[in-house]
């Protein structure tokens, strides 16, 4: 058997890819889906579609590429996680549209939030399923009931996809269950206490397995190919990007960004505004922990740019503009677009641009947007250097954003650490490819992974250390602008 088929089953598209031995991409089939916003702060997506899609991608991309269902090893999923799913357990058929991870119509206030964060490791939110879940069970008339009884199912998309390939099993694995403020990272159970305080049925949530193992297998769609490996999507590429040693890290440099730092088989607890998740279990081995630091707006700043100010005509303009100078000329751009994520947590932030002169240029402009996002990349690692004891020694990375070179020169001289893009540029799929292999045997452990691992980019820093302290402390400044920058009139102006 040549190949391992990954299903990458994100926000706005899904896309089903084969790799071979050698971590090669074969074959690509990709469909957007659209998502719907109801009312203000709403985002839904339509999960029936979206399993549609699934059936013809996995067709398509064996058929593009000419190899028989008998030559797939097995199939991995990667998922966009939080989104949640309820399902009639009897008729496969959802009972309401899937509530993204990007939704806000829950309030979590009332939560305490050392009890959340000593339980789960996540801060009260309504990034989480937990409250999206108790939303719709207090929405729909006799949901809960139903519940109680099993007869109604939760799952993030992993699980949805499972039941659907698989003809109704109903599994997750530990990454997605930590993403959903119900389980406990001490026992990787659900929590009793929790689900009280939820009032959500413990009949309704999937069993919870490791990221590698074999599930069942994909009976509906390719028989007799297992499905044997599942993982949130930016877990997926950490274990894509091969950071198997504490201290290892990756981002995600796309419309936001998505930094995780494999922290080893215990739980770090965050001091310093991080999330505290499972990296990821392979099979009977002890879980890997992970510190995850979100950052809200990278590449949608660059988009501002081209779309609101037309100071661009396309995103990859941006790069050149910006390299016609040598520096920022004393600009800053504090992208607090829907406020500040980790590690500040100010939500009420609002974004800032400082230090303007009539020096000031259209290209000063685009190396300051660069620069937000490297300056925010370094406070998420200083972050988690402090809470996990560990020194950042490379930053590995993947995403749309790590084709702008002048971007990656940027990180790594703010992180004082080489910044490594891989060759393979699809690292969530890869993950998730990976996890499904070693479950099967296609690949016999994890130096087989390190072997397939090739460079595509390099990047070592070469700031003077008196510019960078500086440019970090007038940074900070500016952060501090835009925290106080808060509105008094949240409606804004009329």
């Amino acid at each position: 058997m040549s190949y391992v088929l990954a299903v990458d089953q994100g926000t706005t598209s899904t896309r089903c890819i084969l790799f071979d031995r050698r971590a090669t991409v074969v074959a690509v089939a990709q469909a957007e889906h659209p998502q719907s916003y109801p009312r203000p702060g709403w985002v839904e997506h339509d999960a029936a579609r979206i399993w549609r899609d699934v059936r013809r991608l996995i067709g398509r991309a064996l058929h593009e590429a000419g190899v028989q269902p008998s030559e797939v090893a097995a199939i991995g999923i990667a998922n966009q996680r939080e989104t949640t799913v309820l399902w009639d357990r009897a008729t496969g058929t959802p009972v309401a549209p899937a509530i993204v991870w990007q939704d806000t119509r829950t309030d979590p206030s009332g939560l305490d939030p050392d009890l959340m964060r000593s339980r789960t490791g996540l801060p009260p939110a309504t990034y989480f399923s937990a409250t999206k879940i108790q939303w719709l069970l207090d929405d729909i008339d006799g949901l809960r009931a139903r519940a109680e009884k099993g007869d109604v199912l939760f799952g993030t998309m992993d699980s949805w996809l499972i039941w659907n390939l698989t003809g109704g099993r109903h599994l997750t694995d530990v990454t997605n269950a930590s993403r959903t403020m119900l389980m406990n990272l001490n026992d990787l159970d659900w929590d009793e206490d929790l689900l009280r305080l939820f009032r959500i049925p413990r009949a309704m949530l999937p069993q919870i397995r490791s990221s590698a193992e074999i599930y069942g297998t994909a009976e509906t769609v390719l028989p007799g190919v297992p499905i044997a490996a599942a993982v949130g999507d930016q877990q997926a590429a950490l274990f894509g990007q091969t950071c198997f040693e504490p201290g290892e890290a990756k981002c995600t440099y796309g419309t936001g960004g998505f930094l995780l730092m494999n922290t080893g088989t215990k739980p770090v607890r965050s001091d310093h505004g991080l999330i505290t998740t499972v990296g990821y279990r392979i099979g009977r081995e002890p879980p890997v922990f992970a510190l995850e630091g979100s950052i809200a707006i990278a590449g949608s700043l660059v988009q501002w740019l081209r779309d609101n100010l037309g100071l661009i005509g396309t995103a990859a303009e941006i790069e050149t503009l910006a390299g016609t100078v040598r520096d920022n000329g004393g600009c800053y751009i504090v992208p607090a677009f829907s406020g500040l994520f980790a590690p500040y947590w100010h939500s009420e932030a609002r974004g800032v641009i400082v230090g303007l002169t009539s020096y000031i240029t259209k290209a000063h402009l685009a190396r300051a947007a660069l620069e937000a996002t490297g300056w925010q990349t370094r406070d998420v690692v200083d972050a988690m250097n402090a809470d996990a004891g560990l020194a950042l020694t490379a930053l590995n990375v993947d995403g749309g954003m790590t084709a702008d070179n002048l971007l990656m020169q940027i990180v790594a001289d703010f992180l004082e650490v080489p910044v490594l893009r891989p060759m393979v540029a699809e690292t969530v799929s890869l993950g998730a490819a990976y996890a499904a292999g070693l479950a099967v045997g296609y690949w016999s452990d994890q130096r087989d992974l390190r072997a397939n691992r090739h460079l595509a980019g390099r990047w070592s820093p070469r700031l003077d250390p008196d510019r960078r302290a500086a440019g970090h402390a007038n940074w900070r400044r500016a952060v501090e602008c835009a925290i106080m920058f808060s509105p008094a009139d949240q409606d804004g102006p009329r």
